[in-house]
């Protein structure tokens, strides 16, 4: 009995020191508290690197996320985009404001939990402007104070104060009542409620709210992430689809397959593969983009003139590069938000436009060049110098028949008398055998037309 009883002391006793080992355990774990900066305009790469921090976070069983902000603004959709995502953050979301948070880093800024400043930051001036600093109309600001509002009263911050960040004729008694756009120093943002304290670093924010025992996890880019980022950039995919556009229409105006088509090629693949990994383009938007430039070349290698294919194959190609850049907002295919899609329809419509302005203009002049001079022969053989011509003298042939060698559309090959010229048909399209009149010449190319057209 005395054995039995000691051998029950023993195992409780045991027992004992292994529980008050797992309580200290607990009691000295860490928080883990994930950290990511926004110190740049608040744009698609930012709402990615937002997206990657908060999946990891979430991975990792993070505590706390901190985000470190030093930002001017940016676009609205993005930041839209972003402050929803934390809003809806189950982990506890703080901002420490390293100097500025600025429009739409003021909507981001009151999104999250807790904010910090640091002495000499300042938050707000969250008015909607263009890409010149103009003012946009009022349903763009309509649009922000109401973002600005339901965003801080989901917070429990003054939403009146959100909203005199956008409008200056809000009122706020005490606070805003100057006409002016609100923005709000950190001493004023910490005396008005938005601002927890203030902090000179990201240490010290976990410090001044409670976390003195923590594990700060720093998010780092990969060289892979930093490439995806810089080709998602509005400006870059611009670029890019100037390039797509502006390959195609020099290699339709050359003979062959060479560098501008290559150099189209490469663009679709760069402006296409970093949208298809982050999901914002599917096959579907691909195949649209493959569908209208089929329907294009089509229009112009095999059907005559310029008609519905044509006109489909251009729609099919702007539609496909618009909802590339689009994130749909639900489950079903073309579930997408106006005002991103307005934008990216924006930037394809108006890279297009300047892609093909810039080639015809480009096609005009780069061979006359001086610089490019070396590309084209640029010798002149004159007639009183003892040049001549070892063919027919062209000017004998204005007014005579004969029948396209090639198809012509419009240039290609007829033969008259038994002689092969090369010609340029003056309207619409001619097949192999047709009949054509000489009309005139030029730059050693006859111009002609169907000899059945008065």
């Amino acid at each position: 009995m005395k054995k039995l009883f000691c051998f029950v002391f023993t195992l409780l006793s045991l027992l004992h020191l292994d529980l008050i080992s797992a309580v200290d355990s607990l009691a000295v774990k860490p928080l883990k508290v994930y950290q990511f900066e926004i110190r740049e305009e608040i744009a698609p790469p930012v709402w990615r690197t937002t997206q990657k921090a908060f999946e990891k976070a979430r991975a990792l069983d993070a505590g706390l996320i901190l985000i470190h902000m030093n930002t001017y603004g940016g676009m609205v959709d993005a930041a839209d985009s972003i402050r929803t995502k934390i809003l809806n953050s189950s982990i506890p979301v703080y901002v420490f404001i390293d100097n500025n948070a600025a429009s739409a880093g003021a909507l981001i800024s009151i999104a999250c939990d807790s904010i910090y400043m640091k002495e000499g930051a300042n938050i707000g001036a969250a008015t909607v402007v263009n890409q010149t600093g103009e003012v946009v109309p009022d349903k763009y600001q309509s649009y922000m104070r109401s973002m600005m509002r339901s965003t801080a009263e989901a917070t429990g911050r003054n939403p009146d104060v959100a909203e005199a960040m956008v409008d200056p004729s809000i009122f706020v008694a005490g606070i805003s009542d100057s006409g002016k756009v609100l923005t709000f120093t950190t001493s004023e943002a910490i005396r008005h409620g938005f601002c927890q304290g203030m902090a000179s670093s990201p240490a010290e924010v976990l410090y001044k709210a409670g976390h003195s025992n923590v594990e700060i996890i720093h998010h780092h880019l990969t060289g892979l992430d930093r490439v995806i980022n810089w080709l998602i950039n509005p400006y870059v995919s611009g670029l890019l689809i100037m390039l797509i556009i502006g390959g195609l229409y020099f290699e339709l105006q050359t003979p062959g397959i060479g560098f501008p088509l290559g150099a189209s090629v490469v663009a679709a693949m760069l402006y296409f593969a970093p949208l298809y990994l982050e999901g914002l383009a599917t096959h579907i938007e691909i195949i649209i983009f493959v569908v209208g430039i089929v329907l294009i070349l089509l229009e112009v290698f095999v059907i005559p003139g310029f008609g519905v294919a044509g006109v489909l194959g251009i729609l099919f190609t702007i539609t496909g590069l618009t909802l590339a850049m689009v994130e749909s907002v639900g489950e079903a295919p073309f579930q997408l938000s106006f005002a991103p899609l307005a934008k990216a329809f924006f930037i394809v419509t108006s890279s297009v436009f300047l892609a093909l302005a810039g080639s015809m203009y480009l096609g005009q002049r780069f061979l006359k060049s001086r610089r490019f001079g070396y590309l084209a022969l640029q010798a002149v053989q004159n007639k009183a110098e003892g040049f001549t011509s070892t063919v027919l003298n062209y000017s004998a042939l204005i007014g005579k028949t004969g029948t396209a060698h090639t198809v012509l559309r419009p240039a290609g090959k007829v033969m008259i008398e038994g002689d092969v010229f090369d010609a340029t048909l003056e309207n619409g399209y001619a097949e192999k055998g047709e009949s054509v009149l000489v009309r005139s010449f030029s730059m050693g190319q006859l111009l002609v037309r169907k000899s059945n057209i008065s």
